[in-house]
């Protein structure tokens, strides 16, 4: 089973990529229409920006591009793939926005077009996450944490000699309210069937 999960990610992940890195060459060879499409949402969402984010639609759209480009090309070669993906999704979010505004079509044909091609960048996003929290079967990195906060807590402990440490303190606290919430019901329980 291991091995076909290894096969899909193989093939699924420069699948997912494709369409991002033929986008970001395209946009970088002919701007324009993306730069247009672009200002009327930069114009509404630049009092809201930090100072460091560019205000030039011409450099947000090719930064875009080369976003695109890179997050693309790692993803499609296996190479920091979840960091990759959560680039692509930051990225694709902004571009359906402006790219499709259906919300804002009164042609019906033209409406449905859009509202399509927006479903489409929400469904490619949908896999975008899926790849973003793919562990491929290793532990998060929560849980490592965890797991190394608790072994170092051991060896520290080993060392001190103390066998007093955090894990066991909670344990205990944990058992004296288990006992208490038992004892309650217990109590409960006999004052409802006398």
């Amino acid at each position: 089973m291991e091995v076909a999960l290894v096969l899909i990610r193989r093939l699924a992940r420069p699948m997912l990529a494709a369409i991002f890195i033929k986008g970001g060459v395209d946009t970088l060879l002919n701007p324009e229409p993306r730069i247009a499409k672009a200002s009327p949402l930069l114009e509404k969402a630049a009092p809201q920006l930090p100072d460091q984010v560019p205000s030039d639609p011409d450099q947000l759209v090719r930064i875009d591009a080369g976003v695109k480009i890179a997050a693309g090309s790692l993803l499609a070669i296996n190479k920091f793939p979840r960091i990759a993906s959560l680039a692509l999704a930051a990225s694709i979010i902004p571009t359906t926005i402006a790219g499709h505004p259906f919300w804002e079509k009164s042609d019906p044909t033209e409406k449905t077009g859009e509202q399509q091609q927006f479903l489409k960048n929400i469904s490619i996003l949908g896999g975008l996450i899926l790849a973003a929290v793919d562990t491929e079967g290793k532990p998060s990195l929560g849980w490592r944490g965890r797991r190394a906060a608790r072994k170092l807590a051991e060896r520290t402990s080993d060392l001190t000699g103390s066998t007093d440490n955090a894990g066991d303190r909670l344990r205990d606290a944990g058992d004296r309210v288990r006992r208490n919430v038992v004892d309650g019901v217990d109590v409960a329980i006999g004052s409802l069937a006398s």
